[in-house]
């Protein structure tokens, strides 16, 4: 069993963090130990017996510094479960889920070491108040509503899933 579980984060308005707490409660929730730290943070996961990844995809892209944490840990990521839990599309239509999926599936090519035991587009949110630097100079996505596709009952759901994996393989 994954007997101490980091959940590592990489957001930039919140929201991803938001999510990796949810995730760290429902796994402490099953007993599991778990610790939270921002993804450029971590200098080790060696301590560590599994490792959940809470990402937003940016421009299709996962967000650099889980790109980052991915690149300097992949030595010890490689002898242990990872599960990835990806915010990204903002609204509730299944083209922009698929294109999320599409868009993970080609970035995690650039980690063809990583081979995820769960993975899960879990929704995001945009708020066009919280735009920062380049995109707050782009006129139509400053116009952009505010949207919320983060379903989180799902992602508890998918936790508990991912903790019952963990505890099964004790």
């Amino acid at each position: 069993m994954p007997s101490n579980v980091l959940v590592v984060y990489a957001t930039r308005a919140g929201s991803t963090r938001e999510v990796a707490q949810a995730l760290t409660e429902v796994l402490r929730g099953h007993g599991l130990a778990v610790d939270l730290c921002p993804a450029k943070d971590v200098n080790s996961t060696e301590n560590y017996s599994a490792v959940v990844i809470a990402v937003a995809l940016y421009m299709g892209r996962m967000h650099k510094d889980v790109q980052r944490f991915l690149a300097a840990h992949r030595a010890s990521l490689t002898k242990m479960p990872v599960a990835l839990f990806v915010l990204g599309p903002v609204q509730k239509t299944e083209k922009d889920w698929e294109s999320a999926r599409q868009q993970l599936d080609k970035d995690l090519r650039n980690f063809p070491w990583l081979l995820p035991v769960d993975r899960h587009i879990v929704g995001g949110r945009f708020d066009p108040a919280k735009l920062g630097f380049p995109f707050n100079l782009i006129p139509a996505m400053r116009k952009m509503p505010a949207s919320d596709a983060l379903d989180w009952n799902l992602i508890r759901e998918q936790a508990d899933g991912l903790a019952a994996r963990f505890l099964a393989n004790a």
